[in-house]
């Protein structure tokens, strides 16, 4: 590669008697040119390779990969998953987050710790493929009735909580607003009138003295549901249509047959 020395001053090499300062002026302008392309060029490299030490340590490597079914999970997870000590875990976690591979969320006294965006997800897909493995996902021990459909706090959760929240999306009725700290909802114009022809009051939800949607994490999927005044409307609805029953002693819900056929008819959820 032609030194950048070299052709900084290469003009000085034009004798004065030849082509002018009509020349000189050229050669220096595409000089200057060709430093500012390889100044970006070593900002690139330099960008690059911080990217690529991040990602290519081993226990760091393993923290994403764990991360890449979309879950977020603690600290504490991530130190079993690894198989290090939690000082190594944070240590690993804090490079991560410095690097924009990795994103944080607390939810009452838990740290939920995620890839950061989709872009992570797919970068790290290629290099599995490129690599030619595939990780299994930590399966989940929590009771498959429990998972499958629960209460938290006063709305749904768990795998149909997950997925209602994701088919309002898909709707168009459900607008994501925020993805800071935490998620933060907003309905669309189509959403409040789907809503509302449904039988869900929500002019009464938003004037309660409460946020009104937001994502709240779930613990078995790792995902976000539905919570806030919105949530808990959707469940006092679900309830007084009989589409679930709570067990007496427990949190799980119960998706009743009129409920599985009409989470299918009304929101395209198909519940086994």
């Amino acid at each position: 590669m032609i030194g950048a020395s070299n052709l900084l001053f290469r003009s000085d090499r034009i004798p004065l008697n030849e082509g002018g300062a009509g020349e000189r002026r050229l050669v220096k302008g595409r000089s200057v040119i060709y430093l500012e392309i390889m100044t970006g060029a070593l900002d690139i490299d330099g960008a690059v390779s911080s990217l690529a030490a991040a990602i290519g340590e081993s226990t760091r490597a393993r923290i994403l990969v764990s991360l890449m079914d979309g879950c977020a999970r603690t600290g504490t997870e991530l130190v079993a998953l690894a198989e290090v000590s939690p000082s190594t875990v944070s240590a690993h976690l804090h490079r991560l987050q410095a690097a924009n591979l990795v994103s944080v969320r607390r939810q009452g006294k838990n740290r939920y710790y995620s890839l950061s965006s989709c872009e992570v997800a797919n970068l790290l897909e290629r290099l599995s493929v490129l690599a030619g493995g595939k990780h299994a996902a930590p399966a989940c021990k929590a009771p498959e009735h429990l998972r499958a459909a629960r209460t938290c706090y006063d709305h749904i959760a768990g795998t149909i909580g997950v997925t209602l929240r994701d088919r309002l999306a898909e709707l168009g009725w459900l607008k994501i607003v925020s993805t800071g700290e935490q998620e933060i909802y907003e309905l669309t114009a189509g959403g409040v009138s789907s809503l509302t022809t449904l039988g869900i009051d929500v002019d009464a939800a938003r004037g309660l003295r409460r946020r009104f949607a937001f994502g709240c994490l779930d613990w078995t999927e790792r995902r976000y549901h539905l919570g806030g005044a919105l949530g808990a409307a959707l469940l006092q609805f679900v309830r007084s249509k009989k589409w679930v029953r709570q067990d007496l002693d427990s949190r799980a819900l119960r998706i009743t047959a009129l409920g599985r056929r009409e989470l299918l008819k009304r929101f395209g959820v198909a519940t086994p």
